[in-house]
């Protein structure tokens, strides 16, 4: 059984930084893409970052790059979001979500997922 639990999410300064992780169980994280993705108040859900392909490529939306990286600790099966230079349009509920590497590589949108957390909140202001 697959599962994704989200932590690290919490009030935060314009300009700092945070950490999120994302607890994987149930499968193995090779065969997976892991993307993240957040929910601003009153918007739609949106891809913030996502593994394309098993040999580490990645999506990155034009809103974080430069800013937030994607990494993996295989021993602890753990995703983290590095979050740097936060703005208070990052603000939002952070999602981890998980779907099988296949013939076609997975595209950042929900629809393409099949496992999900259950979020962590980024709040980010003065």
């Amino acid at each position: 059984q697959v599962q994704l639990v989200e932590s690290g999410g919490s009030l935060v300064q314009p300009g700092g930084s945070l950490r999120l992780s994302c607890a994987a169980s149930g499968f193995n994280l090779d065969y997976y893409s892991i993307g993240w993705f957040r929910q601003a108040p009153g918007k739609e859900r949106e891809g913030v970052l996502c593994m394309t392909s098993s040999d580490g490529s990645t999506y990155v939306t034009d809103s974080v790059k430069g800013r937030f990286t994607i990494s993996r600790d295989n021993a602890k099966s753990t995703v983290y979001l590095q979050m740097n230079s936060l703005k208070p349009e990052d603000t939002g509920v952070y999602y981890c979500a998980a779907t099988p590497f296949g013939s076609r590589s997975p595209r950042c949108e929900s629809p393409w997922y099949d496992d999900w957390g259950q979020g962590t909140q980024v709040t980010v202001s003065s």
